[in-house]
């Protein structure tokens, strides 16, 4: 690529000369000379120019000196490298013009081999800078991308190695989160643009915040259903912790968000959410074309069965026990051993449960009915009664009664 340089001097044989001592370079399409008399001459040809890489200028000129032009060129969004040419006699004003921004100078009269060389050194410094910028330009398009995926924090991080989200997939330990409004498909088809907008912008913008807040990566949101996964793409040891805090929080979050509608006329379906640790392969598996971060396993394919297993449960929140064994003093209480479509063995679930929840009344009679309903203890039955009378919204131990009333003993649970 051809590097442009001009030059603004009003020597009348300088043009010449210069042609002449760069002929070679010049022929190969190393070089490239622009010439102008005086500042204003050059500014006029730098309007009208935008392929001009570096400028080499006198200062004693007519109409506008190279001070002056070197002034208004420093005060250009994206100022060019300058190089003065002065006599030795002249320091005061080469002082002038290095405190100015002028890049280098060189002494008059010109020695050719020594501004060659002073050329390749200032495009050098010039492509530096290009390079940097080109970085940081690609550095804020990965930041602007990854915001939208991961908390600030990891954005950043991710955004100054790029190498972190390389096509590719690696086996990580990761808790697998999946929420969905119920119901939420069917009623949209019956709401207004002009109220699904607002309310899936308000929703997300909520559910996101709480996500970050936890340093969860947002995986994928199809309408109002989001992807969540904890422990990727950086390493969360705690990253099941992380995931039952946060989807606690969500919890709160979309019931507030619900009232809030319920208000404005809008009946909303509970959020759902499902989340199950274990191993999951996760990378960017976009094919080169564009960013698709995910993850895929069994356990972020349980998750999604979990999070839809609320729906027969009566729950908000079900998570596995790989999940609930990962955390300490994990606060819920047991739900049973689901039988989920695709598997062939049990797998103990649990409802996470807010410290003040778990430590009532109500907890302790639920677990005491469950012990019973484990046992196969005829018991089971009159106690969720009793339990139900006096929760009446608590649709889990509802879903308990049901089954009992309809002759199932135990606690394994086959689910559709």
């Amino acid at each position: 690529m051809t590097a442009t340089i001009l030059v603004v001097d009003d020597e009348p044989d300088l043009e010449l000369l210069v042609q002449q001592r760069f002929r070679r370079q010049i022929r190969g399409g190393e070089f490239g000379f622009r010439f102008a008399r005086d500042g204003v001459e050059a500014l006029a040809l730098l309007a009208d120019s935008a392929d001009v890489d570096m400028v080499l200028t006198d200062i004693n000129m007519p109409r506008m000196d190279g001070l002056t032009l070197l002034q208004r060129l420093q005060e250009a969004d994206d100022p060019l490298s300058t190089v003065i040419v002065s006599a030795y006699g002249d320091m005061a004003n080469i002082r002038t013009a290095m405190n100015r921004g002028a890049f280098d100078f060189l002494p008059k009269p010109i020695d050719f081999a020594d501004l060659e060389t002073t050329i390749r050194k200032t495009l050098a410094h010039i492509e530096r800078l290009r390079e940097a910028r080109r970085r940081q330009a690609e550095a804020e398009r990965a930041r602007a991308l990854l915001s939208r995926f991961f908390s600030p924090n990891l954005a950043e991080r991710l955004a100054s190695d790029p190498a972190a989200v390389d096509l590719g997939g690696q086996r990580r330990e990761v808790t697998s989160l999946f929420t969905d409004i119920a119901e939420f498909t069917t009623m949209v088809e019956f709401l207004d643009l002009e109220i699904i907008s607002p309310l899936l912008n308000e929703y997300l913008k909520g559910m996101t915040e709480i996500v970050f807040d936890h340093g969860g990566t947002v995986v994928k949101i199809v309408g109002d259903a989001m992807h969540v996964l904890f422990g990727a793409p950086a390493d969360q040891p705690d990253h099941a912790a992380r995931a039952v805090a946060c989807a606690l929080e969500l919890d709160r979050c979309a019931e507030a968000f619900r009232e809030r509608w319920r208000e404005r006329g809008v009946v909303l379906g509970a959020t759902r959410l499902g989340l199950e640790a274990g191993p999951a392969i996760v990378g960017n598996f976009g094919g080169g074309k564009f960013f698709d971060y995910t993850a895929y396993g069994d356990t972020v394919n349980t998750a999604a069965r979990l999070e839809a297993a609320n729906k027969q449960l009566g729950t908000r929140i079900c998570v596995g026990e790989s999940v609930a064994s990962r955390v300490p003093d994990f606060k819920g209480r047991p739900i049973g051993n689901l039988l989920l479509r695709g598997r062939k063995e049990p797998l103990r679930a649990f409802e996470p449960l807010p410290a003040e929840v778990f430590d009532s009344a109500a907890t302790r009679a639920y677990l005491d009915a469950f012990a019973k309903l484990e046992a196969e203890d005829p018991q089971a039955m009159p106690a969720f009664a009793a339990l139900l009378g006096l929760h009446s919204d608590d649709h889990l131990v509802g879903f308990h009664l049901r089954r009992l009333l309809n002759g199932a003993l135990g606690a394994t649970i086959t689910l559709d």
